[in-house]
């Protein structure tokens, strides 16, 4: 039986599997995307691209051409009469992603798009292409929230050790009254769900995806559960509002991955979606605002 999604990314899926055709196996084609796509500098002369690649002249035209036509890259008025070609930020950005499908035919093929849609686990994915005005998707930080408002009197620099998943849990608790019992166990949704959260001057219902100090180094979705899928489960609780917490750095992955699933929660339900992470700095600033609730001593 078909399960239908909605994307909303489906058009960055498109560009970059186009990308990736383009450049294709041609080793020349990848070594000049490369060295115009990467690096601070916008654009790049004809010279500067053959000494960082080694190629010559022609074959640097040649490639260009081809990657200009595509909009890959664009085309500049000649730098001190030579030809010159500018980066462009999309491209640039997913330069790894668009490189690395290039070189690997058979997972291009099976990469999605709204145009080819695939088959996970048996089951046929149906992309639907949905308005963006239609998506209500709001980001939201530790500083907006009206029932962690403390944390505003706490400067950003604020670092402290790692806090036990389970304490910081009861921490939360105790801040939001939240009285209920929430133990963890491999299939739940959330760490902790709440009604009492409260954005701006509305009460909303609240999903919380906590990882303690047992987790280490840069959090990413693969870090997230036993399958890598905490995030989605995460955002299948009845909630309005999603924040997921560490204790360290998180990755723009788990950023972009928590943005697309809102979006489409927010498309699929027609109403607004607010999701969020408190990475290790907002961790411990929530914890100094709020040094009671978490049992500190002063």
């Amino acid at each position: 039986m078909p399960v239908h999604v909605t994307d909303v990314s489906s058009n960055r899926q498109d560009k970059i599997a186009n990308a990736a055709r383009v450049i294709g196996r041609s080793k020349i084609r990848q070594r000049v995307f490369e060295a115009i796509a990467k690096g601070k500098k916008l654009i790049k002369t004809v010279p500067e691209i053959k000494e960082k690649t080694g190629l010559s002249y022609m074959q640097i035209r040649k490639a260009g051409v081809v990657l200009a036509h595509e909009e890959i890259i664009g085309q500049t008025p000649k730098v001190k009469g030579w030809i010159a070609y500018r980066r462009e930020a999309f491209y640039s950005k997913n330069r790894k992603a668009i490189l690395s499908l290039a070189r690997n035919p058979a997972r291009l093929e099976k990469y999605p798009t709204s145009y080819s849609p695939k088959s996970i686990g048996g089951k046929q994915f149906i992309r639907i292409t949905v308005p963006v005005r239609s998506v209500r998707a709001r980001r939201i930080t530790v500083d907006e929230v009206e029932s962690f408002k403390g944390v505003r009197k706490i400067g950003l620099g604020a670092s402290g050790k790692p806090f036990p998943e389970r304490a910081f849990k009861k921490g939360l608790q105790a801040i939001l009254g939240e009285r209920g019992k929430f133990n963890d166990w491999g299939g739940e949704t959330d760490d902790l769900f709440s009604t009492r959260l409260k954005i701006g001057s509305k009460r909303v219902a609240a999903a919380f995806g906590l990882k303690g100090k047992g987790t280490k180094g840069k959090l990413n979705p693969k870090k997230m559960g036993k399958n890598g899928d905490q995030i989605q489960r995460l955002f299948r609780s009845p909630a309005d509002a999603f924040i997921v917490q560490y204790h360290g750095e998180v990755d723009s992955s788990v950023h972009e991955l928590m943005e697309r699933l809102a979006m489409a929660k927010s498309a699929a339900e027609g109403r607004i979606i607010y999701y969020g992470v408190m990475d290790g700095n907002d961790s411990a600033r929530l914890i100094k605002a709020y040094p009671n609730q978490f049992r500190l001593r002063a």
